[in-house]
């Protein structure tokens, strides 16, 4: 429950801005991909953001991109299995169908931003995303940017942003295509997805849906040291994507997005506990309108978005049964200029207004009004790519100023340098302000700089292709925010915390005849301490914050053969300190993962295998204090494209 506060419903500009779409249209990518744009596995075709924030207004911020390949491996998966394994960030699991949240180098949960097409879409009362509900099926294109960027992605965007893409949508007369997948797996696991778009010259429609069953009665070892299976943890879920598109003519597109997904989940006992009759519903609803327009060297785009997030939470037990909705309207603006060998300006208007609704009283909300800017010029025969960006933001009459700026420079064929420095602020979430019991009105919003700098090599060869990336970076963050205390949790203001540490990517490629041979290893440390504290003598000053662990890395080998390929994955997660002054930890743990791929026509219909055996050497771990994960697992589906 939320506590009453008398604040007023605010819903500007929305009609505004429904005119506003029927009048833009398609938005000017650049042709070039930025040198700063990774592969996960760089045997396969690169997958880069359609987003003009990400190509062309930052040449110094280290971005990846998660390769198609990878994201076929995955399709029967979620976002934080897909992560944990592939990128050096750290999914912060409750559980095998639990909560899963991003933590990027050393930010708390609320610190990390998920965008979809653009849109943020953490739910807008808690400020965090649960990754594990995120299907890979549904998503075609995903980039992580590490590091805050405020100006560009909204305040709040501290530690880092995931960025997941829709395709465009493709006009062609008569052209159409269906393909549907099924899968099957341990612990009773059962998927299916079905994917399907019919075009012509000026409309497209299409729809991608996913639904997924799960008994998770996997084996773990109880606080007494038996071995036992897990209960209470069925989960069913399904979701549904639909687009449509309309071509008003070649400069103008509007398009109408729906995203509706719910996940029925019951909460299985911690290892303190002896039974659980737990029980949650989560379900979201996104409706995303959007049209852009390209005219010469000008760019004008809007969207608007609403969504609307429920949450369901039964116990039986102590008699408790809790609805919470939030809605979260956000629209932007956005104009884009080329000015050729003067570079390019992008200005854009974001509006963010989140509220959750209580019957009987007046409403909780928060509305977020920004103006911002970015410039980008490329000088020295655009070996050297300078942009800076600024964003004046107003957060419940609080006014803000975020700015920014980041470089790339090519030294040779070979070797590139990049820098970025960015203000990074965070207010705190509806959530962490009223939640009953246990709110704190009086918390001050976080606050301060991220810098980050590193070096890409790139070698190749006929046969060969070499690939190392190296990021130093640093952030200083004064009244971070931490939950704290026993039976009533509440969140505090810790005076300062300091982030810094280093990460790298490598990747060899050998090529011989049908053999494409693949060795990959990422890397990151993480120092992220208490500098001061408001508490007197507290004891986490000095000690690494909870559920940051210092050591995290992947490695890859593997190989393609004609239609065949392999990949074994070995995962490592450093020790997690769950308590603020160091005393209790969770030990390291690693995990061994297995991904098959065949691709084959079959009667002239494309028919793809996946199969992943996952925690192969079954290693028992926890990735938080009392939430067992699951032994050896495997999950095997196909993929039929009937037209």
């Amino acid at each position: 429950m939320f506590k009453n506060k008398n604040t007023g419903l605010l819903l500007p500009v929305i009609l505004l801005s429904a005119v506003i779409l029927l009048a833009c249209s398609n938005i000017s990518v650049a042709q070039h991909l930025n040198d700063t744009l990774k592969e996960v596995r760089v045997h396969a075709k690169q997958n880069p953001s359609a987003d003009t924030k990400v190509n062309d207004f930052s040449p110094g911020q280290k971005i990846r991109s998660i390769d198609s390949a990878t994201l076929q491996q995955y399709q029967l998966q979620s976002m934080a299995n897909l992560l944990s394994q592939q990128v050096p960030v750290f999914i912060k699991s409750y559980g095998f169908n639990g909560l899963a949240t991003l933590n990027f180098r050393g930010s708390s949960a609320a610190q990390s931003a998920v965008l979809w097409n653009g849109i943020p879409i953490q739910n807008a009362s808690l400020g965090i995303a649960d990754v594990s509900t995120l299907p890979v099926a549904l998503i075609d294109k995903v980039n992580i940017v590490y590091g805050g960027s405020a100006a560009l992605w909204g305040s709040g965007n501290v530690g880092g942003a995931l960025l997941l893409e829709q395709d465009k949508p493709g006009f062609d007369s008569g052209k159409h295509s269906l393909s549907v997948g099924v899968g099957a797996g341990s612990f009773g696991q059962y998927l299916g997805s079905l994917k399907g778009s019919i075009s012509g010259k000026r409309w497209y429609f299409s729809a991608n849906v996913f639904t997924q069953t799960a008994t998770n009665d996997f084996k773990y070892i109880n606080s007494a040291g038996s071995q036992e299976r897990m209960p209470n943890d069925h989960l069913k879920s399904a979701a549904a994507l639909l687009n449509a598109a309309y071509k008003i003519n070649t400069q103008n597109t509007i398009s109408l997005t729906a995203w509706y997904q719910q996940y029925d989940r019951e909460v299985p006992p911690a290892l303190f506990e002896t039974y659980s009759d737990k029980q949650q519903t989560d379900g979201s609803l996104r409706l995303l309108a959007d049209g852009n327009k390209h005219s010469g060297t000008n760019t004008w785009y809007a969207k608007s978005s609403l969504i609307r997030d429920q949450q369901h939470y039964r116990d039986d037990t102590i008699e408790i049964n809790a609805n919470s909705t939030v809605y979260q309207y956000y629209q932007e603006l956005g104009w884009k200029k080329q000015f050729f060998q003067y570079g390019q300006l992008l200005v854009f208007l974001p509006l963010q207004v989140s509220w959750i609704p209580t019957p009987g009283t007046d409403t909780e909300q928060q509305t977020r009004l920004a103006i911002a800017a970015a410039y980008n010029i490329g000088l020295i025969s655009n070996r050297l790519n300078i942009a800076v960006n600024a964003r004046g933001e107003d957060i419940n009459t609080h006014k803000i100023l975020l700015p920014g700026a980041d470089a790339s420079f090519t030294l040779t064929q070979w070797l590139q340098l990049r820098a970025n420095a960015q203000r990074t602020y965070r207010t705190p979430t509806l959530n962490e302000l009223y939640y009953f019991p246990g709110g704190n009105t009086s918390l001050k919003p976080e606050r301060g700089w991220n810098e980050d700098a590193g070096y890409t090599v790139k070698l190749g060869h006929s046969n060969f292709t070499f690939y190392h990336d190296l990021s130093v970076f640093t952030r200083d963050i004064h009244d971070w925010i931490i939950w704290l205390g026993g039976t009533i949790w509440t969140p505090h203001n810790i005076a300062e915390v300091h982030s810094r540490g280093v990460e790298t990517e490598n990747n060899i490629v050998y090529t011989i005849g049908n053999w494409k041979l693949h060795i990959g290893v990422n890397t990151s440390y993480v120092l992220a301490t208490t500098v001061a504290s408001y508490i007197q003598n507290d004891g986490s000053v000095g000690k690494q914050i909870p559920y940051a662990p210092r050591y995290n890395g992947q490695a890859n080998v593997g190989f393609n053969y004609k239609r065949l390929s392999a990949n074994y994955n070995q995962t490592y997660t450093g020790y997690r300190f769950i308590t603020t002054d160091e005393s209790e930890y969770l030990l390291p743990y690693q995990t061994g993962n297995l991904q098959l791929m065949y691709n084959t026509p079959l009667r002239n219909h494309p028919f793809q295998f996946t199969a992943q055996c996952n925690n192969i050497w079954n290693q028992h771990y926890q990735v938080v204090a009392f939430r067992p994960m699951p032994g050896i697992n495997w999950l095997a589906g196909i993929k039929v494209t009937l037209l």
